[in-house]
């Protein structure tokens, strides 16, 4: 059966069943609605957190493709005969109730996820996984798992569970495109009549995202007679902890913290930095702030636990990527950046390149439409070598070597 045809319309009913619906899941979601001619629904199986709405996400304004399955039983039906009568079904499991029939009839379906042993995992208990998982999600026909972590599924193999049935997914913010000599032209960073490297930071300040070492970096650095400024941008319960740091370490002439920001205010940040700093560990399942940093023309230094970075990043073309927790390596490669400006340049307009041509929200869409129709006719896909619906391979924690 094939679905596609002149005008790049498909003849093919999709859902997308979620959460919330915010500014990561918009551009995804408004590729597929063009794609499908309108025959596109996006489900919220809750109401976005008073804390995430302080912090400018969600939508003033909602599509007409949105359905609120949270809001009365009314809907509730209405969403559910949409989510039977689909083509294609896309969910996190937070949401599986939803689905429940549509798996057990066997119809195409997709679970995405991020890791599930963010903070390891007890061998012992893994058997038991084996069944439970097995019973929750891998015994339907016509099944497959999007992994927005590049450790999904080694967490998932784990408990012998979607083996051969991985592709790679993720997070799709909006793509903004730029004047690419302008973008970098930007990062001009004048401090006191001198020309200085800018560094930021952008996270909530909390423990799994480490903050902390962006603060032990502006002391080496400072130690090594650079020429920086480091930005901070965010909140949270590290916040005083942090600020008593740079006082302790008298680092206030370097480092700035600028407290929590919308969403486009930190893109304006990212857009005239140098180099950007991810220090998250194991315990952050994909991190969007990688696909906006690269999509700013940043110099990207980023831990290699971080879901996003084996997908988004290649060592030393696109980015620099260290190894988990080791403060050398992480200096040594933020240091790299800042003696080599042309070093630095060029990983910048190498990650704008790799977000503008591959990972972003429209070639995830249309990616996902070719993957399902391979999928409807062979029960398999080898149709994408590397980017969104490549086959996710399985990638265990220690896979980077300093």
């Amino acid at each position: 059966m094939f679905y596609f045809y002149k005008g790049d319309k498909v003849k093919m009913k999709v859902v997308f069943v979620s959460n919330y619906y915010n500014h990561h899941q918009a551009p995804f979601s408004q590729a597929m609605s063009r794609l499908t001619n309108g025959k596109f629904w996006f489900i919220e199986n809750e109401e976005i957190s008073q804390e995430r709405k302080n912090m400018g996400w969600g939508e003033k304004n909602i599509p007409i493709y949105v359905r609120q399955a949270y809001t009365g039983e009314n809907c509730r039906r209405e969403c559910i005969g949409l989510i039977d009568s689909a083509d294609i079904v896309i969910f996190e499991n937070t949401t599986r109730e939803l689905v429940l029939d549509r798996l057990k009839a066997g119809k195409l379906t997709f679970l995405y996820s991020e890791r599930y042993f963010k903070e390891g995992y007890e061998w012992w208990k893994l058997p038991i996984r084996l069944i439970t998982w097995h019973k929750v999600f891998d015994r339907y026909k016509n099944h497959y798992l999007l992994c927005a972590s590049a450790y999904t599924a080694a967490d998932f193999a784990l408990t012998l569970n979607y083996i051969n049935k991985t592709y790679k997914w993720g997070y799709f913010p909006a793509v903004q495109k730029h004047e690419i000599n302008e973008l970098m032209e930007k990062k001009r960073f004048l401090k006191n009549g001198k020309e200085q490297v800018s560094i930021l930071w952008a996270g909530r300040l909390i423990e799994f995202k480490h903050p902390e070492m962006a603060i032990y970096l502006a002391e080496k650095l400072r130690e090594h007679g650079y020429a920086f400024t480091l930005q901070i941008i965010g909140n949270g319960k590290m916040e005083e902890k942090l600020r008593g740091m740079i006082q302790e370490k008298n680092l206030c002439e370097y480092v700035e913290m600028l407290g929590a920001m919308t969403p486009d205010k930190v893109r304006e940040y990212m857009e005239h930095s140098n180099i950007f700093l991810f220090t998250s560990d194991f315990g952050e399942g994909w991190g969007a702030v990688l696909n906006e940093s690269m999509n700013s023309g940043c110099a990207v230094v980023a831990s290699h636990a971080i879901g996003s970075v084996p997908f988004l990043l290649e060592n030393g073309k696109n980015g620099l990527i260290y190894q988990n927790g080791n403060e050398q390596d992480f200096f040594n490669k933020v240091e790299k950046l800042i003696v080599d400006s042309e070093f630095r340049k060029k990983l910048g307009m190498a990650a704008y390149k790799t977000m503008l041509e591959t990972w972003n929200a429209e070639v995830a869409a249309e990616r996902i439409l070719k993957l399902s129709e391979d999928l409807m006719k062979n029960g398999k896909s080898d149709r994408f070598s590397k980017g969104p619906c490549s086959k996710a391979e399985i990638l265990w924690n220690g896979w980077f070597k300093v």
